[in-house]
């Protein structure tokens, strides 16, 4: 049924692919791409090629064609519908938003090896039999599903380092015992997201502490990130929401349907798609135990968290947390991944839990795992970096410029909304907030408590607008790791994050007034819980 359903969009996918080379074949291949100014920059027009991506997606399921076409369009619109040059953009590397660029990045670079390389991790775990044997160990230990749905919080939580690590780990650790209890795989996706950039965005030790310290300029940024920690609402009330809704054993919206087919019907994938199904299926040839899985995802952990410090300089004589705050978490990401699996081949061929050729054959099994979602995130990239030729960032800035004269109490609250919309826009919140703290911070007296409270509120919103976007990498990754189809995690995520975002939004204007964390927290916490048991009194019935 899902087949015959895309099959017009591939259809279509195709035939524009082939019009663009014909043309471009008749055009001439050895011309060179002309400078030009977009008719369309840095106006509401620069929004419109991501939203059509997001929209297609939502309404066909299908996220390839979404992106492609949402990249068709925003080539058109930055070639003032120049189709050869069009083409240009969209494949080659002569700007910065082209396909070729964005995989020649030595930063997307970094974050391809190590999704490739933890594919392979994963396979060798399953091929080696630890996963089998850590699932059968931890349904042993976890009897319920409140406990399988809390230990992956708990997980989610001390892998704090990095969001696009987070989410892989703990999806891998923690599938065999969400499976068990018939977890369905959105909400293990959805637990996952929520755990990693929400966790990430309150950790002072994160790769992003150190992205948010590295664009306030003249001030301690890392003084200034854990100030806006107790204001960082959104977050703070998605780690609260997602214990609170598995405390009720309560859920709405598209994820009810998932988690009652999951435990009715012992499907945990609901919907015709589910591009994951036999990922796991591979044969057990191995003697591994639960060392074979633990200890290959405690080496990983160590050998990142090493590969931080070391690009930030920490061998050199850089302190500990500045070294955290200078890392290149991509180059980070790959030296510690390549380096565990040389440690995990130590760990497995010499104790013969795996022959050498077994070994061998991991390395293609966990590379064509790892392929949708690799297909995803260069798609998602190319769509952000045409997205930011088009000027889309200068247009959402000079909006926020604008409400400058704006009561002051309103700032949180604006820039929040402000901060979803380009988050969801773009897919990127590290983007979201490198464009707006720099306009944030100069325009408030850097000694107000308001200040921090408007910083705050640029990364919550910065995160919440990538909870809500089918483009942004962080959901890409939480799909991977949860191996669940990309769109039902969206579809199912977006209304406990609409329902957290307004939440938060009303404790902005709260805290703009009483500009108190130690009042305005808890009231903030209340006011979750309160609104998840209303919506469990008046919503479905639990599922027993």
């Amino acid at each position: 049924m899902f087949q015959k359903k895309t099959n017009w969009v591939k259809f279509l996918m195709v035939f524009s692919a082939v019009l663009l080379l014909f043309t471009f074949t008749a055009l001439g291949a050895e011309e060179e791409a002309v400078e030009h100014v977009s008719n369309m920059y840095a106006t509401i027009w620069s929004l419109v090629p991501p939203l059509v991506a997001i929209i297609l997606a939502l309404i066909t399921k299908e996220v390839f064609s979404s992106l492609f076409v949402g990249i068709v369009t925003g080539a058109l619109f930055y070639t003032n519908f120049n189709v050869k040059e069009a083409f240009l953009v969209m494949v080659t590397n002569q700007t910065e938003g082209g396909l070729l660029s964005n995989v020649a990045d030595s930063y997307n670079g970094g974050i391809l090896i190590f999704l490739v390389v933890l594919g392979v991790l994963v396979a060798l775990m399953n091929k080696a039999g630890g996963s089998a044997a850590y699932g059968r160990w931890a349904s042993s230990v976890i009897k319920t599903r409140k406990g399988a749905l809390l230990s992956t919080f708990l997980l989610g939580v001390v892998v704090f380092v990095d969001d696009y690590f987070n989410c892989l780990t703990v999806g891998s650790v923690m599938r065999p015992v969400t499976d068990t209890h018939n977890v369905s795989r959105a909400k293990l996706a959805y637990i996952i997201d929520a755990t990693a950039a929400p966790v990430c965005i309150i950790a002072p030790i994160s790769s992003w502490a150190a992205a948010v310290s590295g664009v306030v300029e003249g001030y301690n940024g890392l003084e200034l990130f854990i100030r806006a920690i107790p204001y960082n609402f959104y977050a703070l009330l998605t780690i609260v929401a997602m214990i609170t809704l598995t405390l009720l054993n309560f859920d709405f919206g598209p994820m009810y349907l998932h988690e009652h087919n999951a435990q009715v019907n012992n499907d945990l994938y609901t919907t015709d798609a589910r591009p994951f199904e036999n990922a796991a299926d591979v044969a057990v040839t191995g003697k591994g135990g639960v060392i074979d899985l633990v200890l290959p995802v405690i080496i990983l952990i160590v050998c990142c968290i090493i590969g931080m410090i070391y690009t930030g300089g920490f061998f050199d004589g850089v302190s500990f947390v500045d070294a955290f705050a200078g890392c290149d978490a991509s180059i980070a990401l790959a030296l510690g991944s390549v380096a565990a699996l040389l440690l995990t081949f130590v760990l497995y061929i010499p104790r013969r839990v795996l022959k050498f050729s077994e070994f061998m054959e991991c390395l293609p099994e966990g590379f064509r795992a790892m392929v949708p979602a690799i297909l995803i995130l260069t798609f998602a990239w190319t769509l952000s970096g045409i997205t930011g030729l088009l000027g889309a960032d200068v247009f959402v800035a000079g909006l926020l410029e604008s409400s400058k004269g704006m009561v002051h109490l309103l700032l949180p609250v604006i820039v929040f909304a402000i901060a979803i919309f380009l988050a969801f826009s773009t897919g990127t919140s590290w983007g979201t907030f490198g464009i707006l703290l720099p306009i944030v911070v100069p325009i408030l007296d850097p000694s107000s408590e308001l200040m921090v409270i408007t910083v705050a509120a640029t990364l919550a919103g910065a995160v919440a607008g990538d909870h809500c976007s089918p483009i942004s990498d962080t959901t890409i990754m939480a799909s991977t790791g949860a191996q669940c189809d990309h769109i039902n995690h969206v579809s199912t995520q977006l209304p406990y994050a609409i329902m957290v975002a307004i939440v938060a939004a009303v404790n902005y204007l709260l805290a703009a007034v009483i500009q108190n964390w130690i009042i305005n927290l808890p009231i903030a916490i209340v006011s979750m819980v309160l609104v998840i048991v209303i919506l469990s009194k008046v919503y479905k019935p639990k599922i027993k």
